[in-house]
């Protein structure tokens, strides 16, 4: 009691003194509201701000681009032919995303709209509870699909994003290596050029390896299989680092963000068997050396000898050397043709697995239009029979209506028969009417002539009688007396009304 007491002279002094200070609870929180709502409105105008401000970046950023790429000469207008096809793609794909998100939002605003109208008009009834809940539910599955769908688009581009940020700086350096390049090659320098052959030319009495790895070297650009040093040390750190294993592939294309997987791979092959023929040509090198030591040694052991047996030894030495280069080397290409083979079959082995995948992708998305052809032919067979049913339920209240307006028929036939009936008797009962009514005329008509042959009166014609006074004028003249004789002192005339006195 005391709390109430208490509460009650709060209350009564706060509405005492509601023109200088808040009232209470309630006044605090609808300040706080009223607060937080002006908050949201700052902060969305300063969101409208800055999306427009960023629009107009995009607008300028736009024409630029259009001013320094596409406005060029014919020799190179061509190269920026691939940058407007990406352009035009890119475009298109947005349009058709927003057009996308727009029916979506539609989607969602139209089933909120829905849920408000039939709460206008609220029924406590156990269907209308189970048709709010239904109108609930598909409202927060639409709203839950069309976030977590947003959310996965944002996820792949801020993927892309970064891949795109570590392709930019991958490009900066290579282009910081060009700089360096250019600025540290001499200007000026006739000397080297002239050292340098035009064409370079393999002694005779190399072994097949070498000669064969400076074939491979010459036919295949040099010791970098003709990429750039920048491109060549990015593959090799990505390679050493993934011991040669295919999953580096994802790391090698965002360090070499100017490659395709296909150049990727290629040059894994080049370089795989550069290794094969550098290794070879290091093992054939050191081979040559022990036979030419091994010749020395035999040359200063066999100087006594006479030179048709030394070349001949020399020549057997060289056939058996021969023979044992060729017998090797055959080795070697037939490692590399099991090597090739091997790759081929690696390589075949990825594309049936990648065929499987297809073929699996093409079974599941087979099902999947299955699935939604049954689930059609189940709505078009409901539909069909939901109308073959209206259908019914016409022809029924047709047939109802019909036979509705056939009685009717029959009832306005009966009583336009019971009207006739009555018409034709009174037109009888006219018609007897009509017929006494003429018979007693024709008797009255027999009393008159019968009465004007009894009584004759015989009246002269005096023309003269119209202008004669009547009787009564003669007597009127009498009592007031000739005319004319003295003054005339009122003259008689109606009353005139007090409405038109005046007019």
């Amino acid at each position: 009691m005391a709390a109430l007491t208490t509460t009650a002279s709060n209350d009564t002094f706060q509405e005492d003194d509601d023109a200088f200070q808040p009232a209470g609870r309630h006044d605090k929180h609808f300040y706080i509201q009223n607060w937080r709502e002006k908050e949201a409105q700052a902060k969305k105008a300063e969101f409208i701000r800055e999306a427009e401000k960023l629009k107009k970046q995009i607008a300028k950023l736009e024409k630029d681009q259009n001013a320094h790429l596409y406005v060029k000469k014919k020799d190179v207008r061509n190269e920026f032919g691939t940058l407007e096809d990406l352009e035009l793609k890119l475009t298109n794909s947005r349009t058709m995303e927003k057009a996308k998100l727009q029916q979506q939002l539609a989607k969602i605003h139209n089933s909120v709209k829905r849920f408000q109208r039939q709460l206008k008009d609220v029924k406590p009834t156990p269907e209308f509870v189970e048709k709010l809940k239904e109108i609930m539910e598909e409202v927060e599955n639409a709203i839950n699909a069309f976030k977590e769908e947003q959310r996965q688009s944002y996820e792949e581009l801020m993927k892309e994003e970064k891949n795109s940020s570590q392709e930019i700086i991958a490009l900066e350096k290579k282009f910081e290596t060009w700089a360096l390049a250019v600025s540290a090659a001499p200007k000026n320098c006739p000397s080297l050029l002239a050292k340098v052959p035009l064409a370079k030319t393999i002694d005779d009495d190399l072994p097949a390896e070498v000669v064969e790895f400076e074939k491979f070297l010459q036919q295949t650009g040099g010791r970098q299989g003709g990429w750039d040093d920048y491109d060549h040390q990015n593959f090799l750190k990505v390679w050493t680092k993934h011991n040669g294993k295919t999953g580096y592939m994802k790391e090698a294309l965002l360090y070499l963000p100017g490659r395709t997987q296909e150049d990727i791979q290629l040059h894994e092959n080049w370089y795989q068997e550069f290794l094969f023929l550098e290794e070879s040509k290091k093992e054939a090198i050191q081979k040559w050396k022990a036979k030419k030591q091994l010749e020395k040694e035999e040359l200063l052991k066999q100087k006594d000898k006479s030179e048709e047996e030394l070349r001949q030894e020399q020549l057997a030495h060289v056939e058996a050397q021969r023979q044992k280069m060729e017998q090797e080397r055959k080795e070697r290409q037939t490692r590399l043709h099991t090597w090739k083979k091997q790759k081929e079959q690696e390589r075949t082995m990825e594309e049936k697995q990648q065929l499987r995948e297809e073929a699996e992708k093409r079974r599941k998305a087979k099902e999947e239009q299955q699935r939604q052809l049954e689930v059609k032919l189940e709505v078009e067979a409901y539909v069909r029979q939901k109308k073959e049913q209206e259908e019914f339920l016409r022809l029924e209240k047709e047939m109802q209506e019909q036979a509705e307006q056939d009685e009717k028929r029959r009832q306005a036939a009966r009583g336009i028969t019971k009207f006739q009936e009555r018409d034709l008797h009174k037109l009888e009962a006219k018609l007897l009417e009509k017929r006494a009514k003429e018979e007693e005329a024709a008797e009255r008509e027999d009393r008159l002539a019968k009465l004007k042959e009894k009584v004759e009166v015989h009246i002269s014609r005096d023309p003269s009688r119209l202008w004669r006074p009547t009787k009564g004028w003669e007597e009127r003249t009498k009592q007031i007396g000739p005319t004319g004789g003295g003054p005339l002192l009122h003259i008689p005339q109606r009353a005139v009304p007090s409405w038109r006195q005046g007019l």
